[in-house]
């Protein structure tokens, strides 16, 4: 008698982005069949045990579908207006496809200005650890009916970035509409889907198509920047085709052998703080400009802060507790870090020796 496989997967907590052309269909319409498959799966993960954090974009899309005739708006009245009717559709939509699997959902919709401030970031966070311990599948979105132009995400793979780190998910699943990365264009004659990206440094811009998604702001080249970010802070990240039948068990298995690219991750993990940190740089109040012998320093395999004896110059005005750009003597940006001073005191204290650290090693992020 042939005894059935159980299947085990190898992650206890995940993120899973889902992207707008993988939601929509072609003509701008919810995809409420490849929804529904997507249900099924997470649903299945969840019984297994897995908690499930989903990053879902087609909000804007599914309000556009829904509302015709209406008179030409400009970009950020159109986004308010779209994502205001399609949020709602779209986690209704969510809402009754899991309560036919007896599992309760729960929207969170944020802004990157919840994530410039410390404790907002732990209250983000603090909300949907509640969610996962009661069993409850977190669906967040950027909530694009407050957000303008200057505050929004670069697009929701930014966000399941941020996400998937201050979460501490074990991997982040960016769900798109083709199987990966591939080393030339998708569909030419040869171009194969790389399987594995083991250097956060190594340059992929000439494999990456520029083009943006159909429905949403992004597109492959912000897929990878935010893969290598996130991975390099110690989380693996998967990109895959969503459009395909049961991707996400396929992909989870412990010997999943699904075509996906995967960016793996480095040794050591970044601590909660750090991960914060690193995802910080578009909140940076000023700068903080360095020579070169502070920045051979920093950039050592050695644990070191940053002294003010090394810093030549300050740009801005900032508070102790600010996050600040950090940049080498040829004027470039080398990472981000948390201010133990703030602006006029860091230039009162810059170039002398003794001084305690401005920006403590704890508190710094190198690119």
């Amino acid at each position: 008698m042939n005894e059935k496989k159980i299947k085990t997967y190898r992650y206890k907590r995940i993120a899973v982005k889902i992207g707008s052309n993988v939601l929509t269909r072609t003509d701008g319409t919810l995809d409420i069949t490849r929804m529904s498959a997507l249900v099924d799966q997470v649903a299945g993960l969840h019984r297994a045990g897995m908690e499930v954090i989903l990053v879902s974009s087609g909000a804007v899309a599914s309000g556009r579908s829904e509302l015709k005739g209406i008179k030409k708006l400009d970009a950020v009245s159109g986004r308010q207006l779209f994502s205001a009717v399609g949020q709602a559709k779209l986690i209704n939509r969510y809402y009754e496809l899991f309560r036919e699997h007896g599992i309760a959902c729960g929207q969170v919709l944020t802004t990157k200005e919840s994530f410039a401030t410390r404790r907002h970031y732990l209250n983000q966070q603090h909300c949907m650890e509640v969610m996962l311990d009661n069993g409850v599948i977190p669906i967040v979105n950027e909530n694009d009916t407050i957000s303008v132009t200057e505050l929004m995400f670069t697009d929701n793979d930014e966000l399941s970035g941020l996400i998937a780190t201050m979460m501490n998910a074990e991997a982040l699943v960016i769900l798109s509409n083709i199987d990966g990365i591939y080393n030339g264009a998708p569909g030419a004659p040869g171009s194969t889907v790389i399987p594995e990206i083991k250097s956060s440094r190594s340059d992929l811009s000439a494999y990456i198509q520029t083009a943006k998604s159909d429905f949403g702001r992004g597109g492959m080249l912000t897929k990878c920047n935010i893969a290598r970010k996130v991975a390099a802070e110690g989380i693996p990240v998967i990109i895959a085709n969503g459009k395909k039948e049961n991707i996400l068990p396929d992909l989870l298995q412990t010997d999943s052998r699904t075509v996906c690219t995967r960016f793996l991750p480095a040794a050591k993990a970044a601590s909660g703080v750090k991960k914060w940190i690193a995802h910080s740089e578009g909140f940076a109040k000023g700068e903080i400009h360095i020579d070169r012998n502070a920045c051979e320093q920093l950039l050592s395999p050695r644990a070191v802060s940053l002294l003010p004896v090394g810093v030549t110059r300050i740009v801005g005005e900032f508070e102790k507790g600010d996050i600040v750009r950090i940049f080498n003597a040829d004027n470039t940006p080398i990472g981000v870090g948390r201010v133990s001073f703030d602006s006029n005191k860091a230039r009162q204290l810059a170039g002398q020796q003794g001084a305690k650290p401005l920006v403590h090693y704890d508190y710094l992020y190198l690119d």
